[in-house]
């Protein structure tokens, strides 16, 4: 809507201050616009080659016709500056219905329902379109003494009649406004629905080039040698698809970076589970045979491979899951596995509207972890309550438990155990702030802010 606006502005502004006020003869700019909207179209229908070919979408297939044709259309001023009559005559009278042609398949792309083009045949689709471009110059050349003829100038040939005045050149700007203007509607409500980088852009670019057209039809051009508030208006539909196209680009490549880390992943855990955890299983369970030499020795050491064990299996999971999981699903599926392995009564209160990035829901998961298991093995806990909740002051992390408690005023930081230190410089880390309430006897509450 903001660039429909201001094309409609721009175009109301040029039509108060006349035609003439808005156009200057120049044959370089004029190329140079060409020539831009060429490459970009050209840049387009490579990238949306290379979609088409990932997805066998008929829409991409539609968008790779038509902005291949409009890549013709665009190059087509090249051949108004040649020497020779007939070529000339091809550069004036090709590009309208390329454009025209180019513009309908991009209407259609966005129009017709979304479906796949799979078999082989129905690959070949994208040749007719071509062949029309070498119909249609034939038919040219074959009528070229029965098209209005160009005057020979310095620097190449200017047609003697504008869109005003002959009617195809008028119904050829008529049909790619309306395409254009429809197609500018069918892509933003589809933009709306699908995650696509590309059709976000394409619609206010066909809005602008709608406005290009509108703008030919009040100003028409006398000529390819003048630059005229159609042709930057065009040049910036064109500049708009190549924002889309730089955007596409970053995307696919995020999303490999992306499969690349999952992968890697996926790698590792599988390297996990076959090496760490299978020897961490292996020597827990051969502890049990110096239990009678040593009882508390073993003990602890049995408690320290139990710890570890848990720790290679969380990060099993953690390797396996997704980087995008909500915080509120995180800290179920983690302390519901210490509950169910420790048998205790655990209630959760999660907020799952509650939003974090990947560093803050790991540092979050692990500080809940932490708090819970020492409910468990230090406090004795049988019930264990957990709250994610958000009010005035932020957002809030909170374990609470009905253990034997401590006297969390009687240590010192130099006194503190690992697990307290290690829950404070992560809840700090978010940034945020870390609070420990608890009482000998009253069970331990845990407090993370942030």
């Amino acid at each position: 809507m903001l660039i429909a606006v201001v094309g409609v502005v721009i175009t109301v502004a040029l039509f108060a201050a006349g035609q003439r006020a808005w156009e200057y003869r120049s044959p370089a700019s004029h190329l140079v616009l060409e020539t831009v909207d060429a490459c970009v179209a050209v840049l387009l229908s490579y990238l949306v080659y290379g979609r088409f070919r990932r997805s066998g979408s008929r829409q991409d297939l539609l968008l790779l016709q038509g902005f291949a044709l409009l890549a013709v259309a665009n190059a087509g001023l090249a051949l108004t500056l040649a020497h020779t009559e007939w070529v000339g005559l091809l550069g004036l009278w090709l590009p309208p219905p390329l454009r025209v042609l180019g513009t309908l398949l991009i209407v259609a792309a966005a129009l017709l329902p979304r479906r796949s083009v799979r078999s082989v045949w129905q690959r070949w689709l994208a040749v007719p379109p071509f062949g029309v471009v070498l119909v249609i110059a034939l038919v040219l050349l074959w009528q070229r003494d029965n098209l209005p003829g160009a005057e020979q100038e310095e620097g190449g040939f200017r047609p003697p009649v504008s869109s005003h005045g002959h009617p195809v050149l008028l119904i050829a700007q008529v049909v790619t406004l309306v395409a254009f203007a429809a197609a500018a509607v069918a892509f933003t409500v589809e933009a709306r629905e699908r995650d696509d980088v590309l059709l976000r852009w394409l619609g206010p670019a066909c809005a602008l080039g709608a406005l290009a057209r509108a703008n030919y039809l009040i100003f028409p051009a006398s000529g390819p040698d003048w630059v005229y508030s159609g042709d930057i208006l065009r040049t910036g539909c064109y500049l708009l698809l190549l924002v889309g196209a730089g955007r596409e680009i970053s995307r696919y490549w995020g999303a490999q970076a992306e499969a690349a880390v999952a992968e890697d992943r996926r790698r590792v855990a599988r390297e996990m589970h076959d090496g760490v955890l299978q020897e961490l299983g292996y020597i827990r369970s051969e502890l049990a045979a110096f239990a009678s030499v040593d009882e508390e020795r073993v003990g602890r050491i049995v408690a320290s491979s139990d710890r570890a064990l848990d720790e290679a299996r969380q990060m099993l999971v953690a390797l396996g899951r997704a980087g995008d999981e909500p915080l509120a699903d995180a800290l179920e599926r983690a302390l519901e596995q210490i509950a169910e392995r420790y048998g205790v009564a655990l209630a959760l209160e999660l907020d799952a509207s509650i939003a974090a990035d990947t560093d803050q829901r790991h540092a979050l998961v692990r500080v809940a972890r932490e708090a819970v298991l020492n409910a468990v093995r230090h406090g004795r806990a049988e019930r264990i309550r957990v709250r994610l909740a958000q009010d005035g002051a932020g957002r809030l992390l909170e374990v609470t438990d009905d253990g034997t408690g401590f006297e969390p005023a009687g240590r010192t930081p130099g006194h503190q155990g690992f697990g307290l230190i290690s829950m404070r410089e992560r809840a700090e880390a978010l940034p945020g702030v870390f609070r420990i309430e608890s009482t000998p006897g009253g069970g331990t509450t845990v407090q993370v802010r942030w």
